[in-house]
């Protein structure tokens, strides 16, 4: 629905009383200004400077106010004497230039979708792709009807407290946004349509991972839907992969034909669904469990976002958060936390994977791909460069805020002096297993038997190190996206390498694993300075694991002692 209601939002928004426009002059790096604070461009890499004492130089540009007041400048570009008019984004343009992902808390009610519709039509000079997360808590309160109406009987599923939560808050921003007749019976519909699977779960007893994806389409369903523009997943109910083929299907379902119409329609589209393959049915892309810097909240629409930027080969894909960027530590354990100004892909998903979900690690592949998939490139160098260059997560609560910028390579380089910690990260809940067996001495294949194990109970590995005659690993319960990893399985992983003869195991769990994103070049002194600090906190480390990439060291150390950890070295490195 926030699509819809985005979409009248925007409508509103551009043909409220075109004459409002109270014309004055700025300066043309202030292209969108509140009342109260600057709105920079969307691609800005810093805040907008204030006016400042070199402005005489600055040539001028004509201001006009948009739904709420705030005065928009026109781009440089198109600076003229005369007024200027209401224009839709992208008028100008033959290609999509920039996609625009908003998440769940940015339409999460009427207020949000509205400033969500002001920054969209803030830059008329951009023609974006929208792509929307279900309204906030929506995701989780389609999860909690299915559940429950696993539980219950059909007669008992349209006083569900998830449901009636789910229809009030559609129906009082649809209030609120006076959206139009058709639009509110295509919302109801959708909404009649949810309580009807959950009806259907209630009959079956049982919420199946097909039927979860489609209770999620109840209200996660868009203007144009991704299943629908070609985005094509593995057939994996609940945790679909994007396949190569999405690429060339959304590219035609979006490609602007020649001679078309000169005012441009913004798409917009679902975050989190797609298509099975062999089967055609829906599949949602994943859900992320307890991270960093969020919770149990959809993080794949993210994929969505940067496919389509890929597909689309825009100069740029903007993921709007909560957030000013990406920080240095996670804000609800450190006081101080840096917002960064830079992060390289591989340092994106290396903090996405150990825990600081702002991205999900599969939603930098798209940019990262180097596999002759004509996705990635560094800069454009003709008309068939085929890659956007860069993600940029702003704060759509705070859109004067540079963000954080994720590319190939450093401005600076990775010779920056400056350089050296870039983030903390701290995954809670970890289990330790410790494999200990002399057959390890001298012989090869050891590690081979030990991950058939793994495979075998179908359970995931984040970190291992290994010594002359043990393997430790360490588990982590948000990997196993299907299940929780209960005790049950735990014995079952213990059995499995003790019967057989392969190894004598010790199992541990509730431990905190601290990963340390930094400088390659660096680690030397970023390890010994971190010791240091866990030292005079007296934290003890159980386990080291480091990548040969060195981008990442990771520290095990009991799980009442990780929040003091990450305090010490946060204090070590940023303070």
């Amino acid at each position: 629905m926030s699509a819809h209601a985005v979409r009248a939002a925007a409508v509103a928004t551009t043909t409220t009383k075109p004459q409002r426009d109270r014309v004055r002059t700025y300066r043309p790096h202030h292209r969108v200004v509140s009342t109260t604070a600057a709105r920079p461009s969307p691609r800005a890499s810093a805040a907008p400077r204030r006016w400042s004492a070199d402005a005489a130089t600055t040539p001028s540009l004509p201001l006009r106010a948009n739904s709420r007041g705030d005065r928009i400048a026109v781009h440089a570009g198109a600076a003229a004497a005369t007024p200027p008019t209401k224009r839709q984004p992208g008028e100008s343009l033959n290609a999509y230039s920039v996609v625009m992902k908003f998440g769940g808390s940015s339409v999460a009610d009427a207020a949000r979708m509205r400033e969500v519709a002001d920054i969209i039509l803030a830059f008329p000079d951009e023609l974006p792709v929208i792509v929307l997360s279900a309204m906030g808590k929506s995701t989780n309160n389609l999860i909690e009807a299915g559940e429950l109406a696993a539980e219950c009987g059909a007669d008992a599923v349209a006083s569900l407290a998830p449901i009636a939560r789910l229809r009030d808050l559609h129906r009082e921003a649809m209030d609120d946004l006076r959206v139009d007749d058709a639009t509110r019976d295509e919302v109801d519909a959708l909404l009649d349509e949810m309580q009807r699977l959950c009806a259907h779960v209630a009959d079956e007893k049982k919420l199946t991972p097909r039927n979860k994806d489609a209770i999620s389409i109840g209200i996660a369903s868009e203007q144009r839907d991704a299943f629908d523009i070609g985005l094509t997943t593995t057939d994996d109910f609940g945790n679909g992969n994007i396949v190569d083929v999405t690429y060339d299907l959304v590219a035609s379902a979006l490609a602007m034909k020649p001679g078309a119409d000169s005012k441009r329609v913004v798409p917009i589209v679902t975050g989190f669904l797609g298509r099975g393959e062999k089967t055609g049915l829906i599949t949602t892309l994943g859900r992320g469990g307890s991270g960093a810097f969020c919770t149990l909240v959809p993080i794949r629409p993210h994929l969505t976002a940067t496919v389509i930027g890929a597909a689309l080969n825009v100069p740029e894909v903007q993921v709007w958060k909560d957030v000013d960027g990406v920080l240095s530590a996670d804000p609800r354990e450190i006081d101080n936390t840096a917002v960064l100004e830079f992060l390289t892909f591989e340092e994106a998903t290396e903090l996405a994977y150990f825990g600081a979900q702002v991205l999900h690690p599969q939603s930098m592949r798209p940019a990262m791909d180097k596999d002759g998939l004509r996705r990635v490139c560094i800069s454009h160098t003709g008309p068939h460069t085929t890659a956007f260059a860069c993600v940029r997560v702003k704060n759509s609560y705070n859109v004067t805020a540079p963000g954080t910028l994720i590319g190939h390579a450093r401005p600076r380089g990775d010779d920056d002096p400056n350089w050296m910690l870039t983030s903390i990260v701290q995954k809670k809940s970890i289990t330790m297993l410790d494999i200990v067996s002399t057959r390890m001495l001298g012989q090869y294949g050891f590690l081979a038997t030990v991950f058939e194990v793994m495979e075998r109970n179908k359970i995931s590995v984040d970190c291992v190190a290994t010594s002359e005659v043990s393997v430790s690993l360490t588990l982590d319960p948000a990997k196993m996206w299907s299940r929780d990893l209960v005790e049950e399985e735990l014995e079952a992983l213990v059995r499995d390498f003790e019967e057989n003869g392969i190894a004598r195991v010790t199992c541990q769990t509730g431990h905190s694993l601290i990963s340390l994103i930094g400088n390659v070049r660096r680690n030397k002194e970023i390890v010994q300075r971190s010791f240091a600090a866990l030292e005079r906190a007296d934290v003890t480390v159980k386990m080291i694991s480091q990548g040969a990439s060195k981008t990442n060291i990771s520290l095990l150390v009991n799980g009442d002692e990780g929040t003091e950890a990450v305090r010490a070295i946060h204090a070590e490195f940023f303070t």
